[in-house]
């Protein structure tokens, strides 16, 4: 076996949406790198959203920032994690981003006056991009995920794009097909046909699976593996089986048992670096987390979790991975409850209900509707001493709060939701301003990394045990300098700021007022991986922990 050229494995969606595309491009990833290889992972969004900062949580899940300060999909966090590393902006690409460009590019007269066309511009203007993800990571290999499902209009010149590179290059693309089996319940029996029609389907543009993963309730038998293989153009070894698992931290090890990464290497034509594939920490850390039975139960305040008659995780898919994060190093089986924060203001009384959770964490989030009922549970937790871990919005709240109730700034608010109020004690930056002004939205908060200084002597620098960190931030709004001395005099101690000391980056209170009562501008839950959890998740899990064994 010889290598070519760089490689490109596909990873295209059959059947439905949410089969678990992302977590299976992230599984592989991690796969291959315990080959000694180096893989850079790239999602395609066929979105003309130039990014993701505009999409609504509900609707989409959680927007997730990367250190460069790009607003990406949620499967950038899952490949962050899997990976153990950050990736760069050139790992993302959604349609919009390739059609502004090919416009600009044709504005400017690059094209040489030439007629442009979706093919071959736009089409060109993908496989650059592919190219590029690869020379930036300097990868041996690119896993790209691309967005939607096998027969979506959207994701169609991304497919013609992956093509024409197998095509140009065929001993160095393959294809994975991501498709569900369902097992309807008045039949009881797993069946294969929306997978084979998936396979025809993208058959018609031109594409042939190498691989299918074939997502279920249930494992995958033999006699399913050999009619899906039979139907599909494709060896029997090559169908892998994909139950469902406790946690998505088990696909890899799970993907494994079929040998999918021999599968892959093979296909390609590309040897291992080193001898034998080790993936052994991964599986010490999987089979920890599974035989954990203590538990440690912590409650989430938000407001984007109801869609319809369902609730939608996806919203803070990032801060629910770093509870499990922290809690599976502490020894602890998280227990986690969605709570509305609109039930609290129309219904106090269920403030109480709080006693039974070790742990409180209010997410990020923008604008008015439910802050009053954040509020009431900043103030309950805060008074009942509730380990309570305040994001971004929640941190601001969090200032809010105690400056009404403790410093005694009466009507005290942000401006984002009050813009009269007569203590702006969470106000925006006067560039902020100029871009609401002028109505742009788009990519214009402070967003991606940003160093802080940490206080000594704080809950922050025992978490950290650093004097200066760097964390990602994605928000408008900030404590306003006009009211540092008052709040600090009230007690609040701001022990994260900006290296310049003008923005207050945590805000948290002493020991001997709370045991842990801390608030982060930025997102720490962006930081948090399976391998190396968040140290703030670690602390506050650590003091839930110590309520849980008081009760």
């Amino acid at each position: 076996m010889t290598k070519h050229g760089h490689k490109y494995v596909f990873v295209i969606g059959g059947v439905m949406s949410g089969v678990g595309k992302g977590v299976a491009t992230a599984s592989i990833g991690r796969i291959l790198e315990a080959s000694g290889l180096r893989v850079d992972l790239l999602k395609v969004d066929p979105y003309l959203n130039v990014d993701a900062g505009t999409m609504n949580p509900t609707e989409h899940g959680e927007v997730f920032v990367l250190q460069s300060g790009l607003e990406c999909d949620q499967d950038m966090g899952n490949y962050e994690r899997f990976l153990d590393r950050d990736l760069p902006p050139e790992s993302y690409i959604t349609s919009g981003m390739v059609y502004k460009n090919v416009i600009e590019k044709e504005r400017n007269l690059k094209y040489g006056g030439r007629c442009v066309e979706a093919i071959p511009h736009i089409r060109d203007e993908i496989i650059s991009r592919f190219k590029k993800s690869a020379k930036i990571n300097k990868s041996d290999i690119s896993v790209i995920e691309i967005g939607g499902t096998v027969g979506d209009y959207q994701n169609i010149m991304f497919i013609e794009a992956a093509r024409v590179l197998k095509v140009l290059n065929p001993d160095d693309v393959l294809f994975v097909l991501v498709s569900y089996l369902p097992i309807p319940a008045g039949i009881g029996e797993m069946k294969t046909r929306p997978t084979q029609n998936a396979v025809r389907q993208l058959n018609s543009y031109g594409v042939q699976p190498d691989l299918i993963i074939a997502r279920s309730e249930k494992p995958l038998d033999q006699k399913r593996k050999i009619k899906i293989a039979e139907s599909c153009n494709i060896a029997p070894y090559d169908v892998i089986s994909a139950p469902d698992v406790k946690n998505i931290y088990d696909v890899p090890i799970n993907f494994e048992k079929d040998k999918i990464g021999d599968s892959i290497l093979g296909s390609l034509k590309l040897y291992p670096k080193i001898s034998t594939p080790n993936l052994s920490e991964w599986r010490r850390f999987v089979t920890k987390i599974n035989s954990l039975d203590k538990t440690v139960k912590i409650a989430i305040i938000g407001k984007y979790f109801d869609t319809g008659d369902f609730v939608l995780g996806d919203a803070y898919i990032s801060v629910i991975e770093a509870i499990k994060c922290g809690a599976w190093h502490n020894g602890r089986r998280p227990l986690i409850t969605w709570l509305n924060a609109l039930n609290f203001e129309k219904k106090p009384a269920e403030l109480k209900g709080l006693q039974a959770f070790d742990g409180v964490i209010i997410p990020g989030g923008f604008g008015e509707r439910g802050t009053a009922g954040k509020m009431h549970v900043i103030r309950y937790v805060r008074e009942n001493k509730i380990p309570f871990l305040g994001l971004c919005y929640g941190m601001q709240l969090a200032v809010v709060e105690y400056a009404r109730n403790v410093a005694k700034l009466k009507k005290a608010h942000t401006t984002e939701v009050d813009r009269k109020t007569p203590h702006p004690v969470i106000d925006i930056l006067m560039e902020q301003k100029k871009n609401i002004e002028h109505e742009n939205y788009g990519g214009t908060m402070r967003l991606g990394s940003y160093p802080a200084v940490i206080e000594r002597g704080t809950i922050a620098y025992a978490a950290y045990r650093s004097g200066l960190i760097k964390e990602r931030h994605r928000h408008r709004f900030e404590v306003n300098p006009k009211y540092i001395k008052k709040l600090s005099a009230a007690g609040l101690v701001f022990s994260g700021k900006s290296p310049n000391g003008a923005l207050m980056e945590i805000a948290e209170l002493p020991k001997d007022t709370h045991p842990f009562f801390v608030g982060t501008q930025f997102h720490p839950e962006f930081h948090s991986r399976p391998l190396s959890p968040h140290p703030l998740f670690l602390e506050f899990v650590k003091e839930a922990i110590k309520k849980s064994s008081k009760n």
